[in-house]
């Protein structure tokens, strides 16, 4: 098992191709290699050293990627959102300490301004011909040491989003990116012949660990779009011909949309399978992803704090509804208040080297999420599930967002999958909708299929005759489109008042 960044890239051959983009020559693993070396120079003549964290704010694409695996192999790195306001900026970069930020040459935005008013180092990423290849311009400094950072240094620095107002701060050492890499290519079976078509955002765990690191963990190409867009997505299958695609839910119902008329290119470009991850798949969505792709889709279960996976669905048996089998740290049922595992129903905790050591200058936090029994650290994820017979993990929702209508406990998955079902329905998500006397009531919010009609009272009739009358939704809100959060994933908590939805009477 590889332990660094450094480690995964180099074990590949020179000619081999690494990363492309639209427009740009592919580069190959000596070219990869080579930039590693240069920002590495680069970021030593600029002062900044082994443990001196560097924001990147760049636009989704191969210089992105590139920027994050070359800079991980000096520093730290720290991906921002590019979307943020200028306040935004001012906040996250001082509370990661950044020393230095990233970012395109021609970009004169928020992040630049934020930047320069906290008087931290700013690079410019100036890009060449090649996908991924570009030089490094800053001011003048004194050189810092040319240290190689090891297993236990932090490779990349992130903020959970959260219920909490200020988010928590995850840090995951070298080691524990490169094991979530491996894990992950190893779940897929990945090889130096596979190619991921990357549309996830990578200022996010999934794409820079599913999509990014796992690619360079089997020595495979990955070609990186501009960002997601279910209008181009079958232009860059065809350009890009890769093997497979990682996504959360949102996006894989959104080119299932644009399927029908793209039929020849999915026969064209055979996927060898499709990846799910983030938020959980409707079991509908699945079935409908593998008849349409004639391919596997593969559930798997993530978060930040494990450096991306902790269960996923195996190649050869994969089951709708569930986040699959633990695959690469070990998975288990705990009590949700007492720091004991106990099988059955409960909260999901992990451990294993892909998991952050601890959330950074927060003993409050790490106090409440981790606890050590029979030898071990466990990490309670905050989600709620069982396994199986099989050892299938089948997740109930985030404890958190479990609707307790007067006493009576409601998962909204369970809702979710009920609703899914109703033939004019194309994506749902059902809430907590806050209550003067049960203090919560269930709602859901719908898109309609193109073309089907239905009213909020046909949709109540549907799920009152599947499921019991407390879990049948009080509200359903037909929406042409429901607001999603920057990585693409609906959110639960906070819906009903994004809605602009009062308690009911």
């Amino acid at each position: 098992m590889k332990t660094t960044l450094h480690d995964l890239i180099n074990q590949h051959p020179d000619h081999a191709i690494a990363i492309g983009e639209p427009g740009r020559e592919w580069l190959t693993y000596a070219g990869l290699r080579g930039m590693a070396t240069s920002v590495r120079q680069s970021l030593r003549k600029f002062g900044i050293g082994a443990q001196d964290r560097v924001a990147i704010v760049l636009a989704n694409g191969s210089d992105m990627a590139s920027a994050f695996v070359t800079i991980a192999q000096a520093a730290t790195t720290a991906p921002l959102n590019p979307s943020y306001r200028e306040d935004e900026f001012a906040f996250y970069l001082e509370d990661l300490g950044a020393k230095a930020i990233v970012l395109k040459n021609d970009y004169d935005g928020p992040a630049r301004q934020a930047a320069e008013k906290l008087g931290l180092i700013v690079l410019n990423l100036i890009p060449t011909s090649r996908a991924g290849e570009f030089t490094l311009a800053g001011p003048d400094a004194n050189t810092a040491q040319d240290v190689t950072p090891t297993e236990d240094d932090v490779a990349l620095i992130l903020h959970t989003s959260g219920t909490t107002s200020r988010p928590k701060i995850v840090p995951l050492l070298q080691r524990n990116v490169a094991a979530s890499a491996q894990n992950i290519a190893a779940s897929l079976a990945l090889t130096e012949t596979d190619r991921c078509l990357n549309v996830m955002p990578l200022f996010h765990i999934h794409g820079l660990v599913a999509a990014v690191s796992a690619t360079f963990a089997s020595g495979g190409s990955i070609y990186c779009t501009h960002g997601f867009n279910a209008m181009n997505f079958f232009s860059m299958m065809s350009e890009a011909r890769p093997t497979w695609y990682t996504a959360v839910p949102t996006m894989h119902q959104a080119i299932l949309s644009r399927a029908g008329r793209n039929a020849d290119v999915i026969a064209d470009v055979p996927l060898r399978f499709l990846r799910s991850s983030s938020a959980s798949l409707p079991a509908q969505v699945m079935e409908q992803l593998n008849k349409t792709f004639n391919a596997p889709v593969i559930e798997a279960y993530g978060m930040t704090e494990a450096a991306h996976q902790m269960c996923c669905n195996p190649l050869d048996r994969q089951k709708p509804g569930s986040v699959g089998v633990a695959a690469g740290p070990e998975v288990a049922i705990a009590h949700e208040i007492e720091n004991r595992i106990v099988g059955g129903t409960g909260e999901v905790v992990i451990s294993g080297p892909n998991v952050t050591p601890g959330y950074e200058s927060n003993p409050e936090a790490n106090e409440k999420n981790f606890f050590d029994f029979e030898g071990k650290r466990w990490f309670r994820t905050g989600d709620q599930g069982a396994f199986d017979a099989d050892g299938f993990l089948e997740l109930t929702g985030r404890l958190k967002e479990i609707i307790n209508r007067g006493g009576e406990k409601i998962s909204p998955l369970e809702v979710d999958g009920v609703l899914m079902d109703h033939p004019s329905i194309q994506q749902v998500v059902t809430f907590a909708l806050p209550h003067a006397k049960l203090g919560e009531e269930v709602a859901a919010a719908a898109v309609l299929r193109d073309g089907h009609e239905a009213s909020e009272k046909s949709i109540r009739e549907f799920a009152a005759e599947r499921m019991a009358d407390f879990k049948v939704p009080r509200r359903v809100i037909i929406m042409d489109e429901i607001p999603k959060g920057a990585t693409g994933k609906m959110q639960r908590i906070g819906m009903a008042e994004k809605l602009g939805l009062v308690a009911a009477e």
